[in-house]
């Protein structure tokens, strides 16, 4: 199993770096993983709905790659999405190996969320939380769920 982590822009510090770094090297025991860091279209301080629209169109475009690979379940990271415990995780991983896919790709956009066309793309919709999360913490969370995901399906003690 090849899982992707598809994320608009770059993670500052390094603390968050090294969070992700340790749950990579986790992650690596059980699947192929990486994180595609994608570059953050850049907007005024204080944007339009139309500067907002086009800059998530633009990101989107940068996505598109990813978004056709054959064989990919796509998963878009969004606040719309559904609220899953990490077994329903565990669960859609599972079943995404068993129905043939030989990819996950995660999708989590700039602070602004993903595009519509992105969404539309997904197969699913995840939310991590009704509260609003910083992108970059976002993909640290993501990160240790796949591996928590990963270790229930393997029957490793680490899920409590």
């Amino acid at each position: 199993m090849n899982i992707s982590i598809n994320a608009v822009g770059k993670l500052k510090e390094s603390y968050w770096r090294e969070a992700v770094a340790e749950y990579s090297k986790r992650i690596s025991r059980f699947a192929h993983f990486e994180i595609v860091e994608l570059p953050e279209s850049r907007l005024s301080d204080n944007p339009s709905e139309a500067e907002i629209f086009s800059a998530l169109e633009n990101e989107a475009k940068l996505m598109q790659p990813y978004l056709d690979k054959k064989g990919s379940l796509n998963v878009a990271m969004c606040v719309e999405g559904k609220l899953i415990s990490s077994e329903e995780l565990a669960s859609e991983i599972e079943c995404a190996g068993v129905n043939g896919y030989s990819t996950i790709n995660f999708f989590i956009g700039s602070s602004f969320g993903l595009s519509d066309t992105v969404k539309k793309s997904c197969k699913l919709r995840i939310s991590m939380s009704e509260m609003t999360l910083p992108h970059q913490l976002a993909r640290v969370v993501l990160s240790e769920q796949i591996y928590r995901a990963l270790t229930i399906n393997a029957g490793i003690r680490y899920h409590k």
